[in-house]
């Protein structure tokens, strides 16, 4: 199962990624996400993990699996047969804005339950991260 959430936001790209970046504090931005809490100290990076809690979901910790700063990031979460991956991809746009591309791609012997009972909410929480990182970005 594949969802996908594209925005343009009125800011420059170094200031989204910055925002996308300090997963802390998406809580402050995104109804989507309840609490984020970063599982080391340092720099986002390769191998940086964080628990995330969501509303109707299962608390879970993601793992930064690849990374083009300030353009990209994946990171991968598992949980009962099902593999979930989210893609953060930043495109600037000639104007001084960005492309923002929200993806998360959900496999495993029960992604496609998972993806028939939840892809509702999965759609709704992406356009919640899009909005609220415009209004976040709107705010630097």
């Amino acid at each position: 199962m594949r969802f996908v959430e594209v925005t343009e936001v009125a800011a420059d790209i170094d200031q989204v990624w910055a925002v996308q970046t300090d997963i802390e504090r998406w809580p402050e931005w995104t109804a989507s996400v309840r609490s984020a809490r970063r599982l080391e100290s340092g720099p986002f990076t390769l191998g940086s993990s964080a628990r995330l809690e969501q509303p109707w979901l299962r608390p879970a910790v993601w793992r930064v699996t690849e990374i083009d700063p300030p353009r990209f990031f994946a990171w991968e979460s598992d949980g009962p047969g099902v593999h979930s991956r989210g893609e953060h991809r930043l495109t600037p746009l000639p104007d001084g804005r960005v492309r923002v591309e929200l993806v998360v791609v959900q496999t495993g012997p029960l992604a496609a339950v998972t993806g028939l009972l939840g892809g509702r909410a999965l759609r709704r929480y992406l356009r919640m991260e899009a909005d609220g990182l415009n209004r976040r970005c709107a705010q630097v």
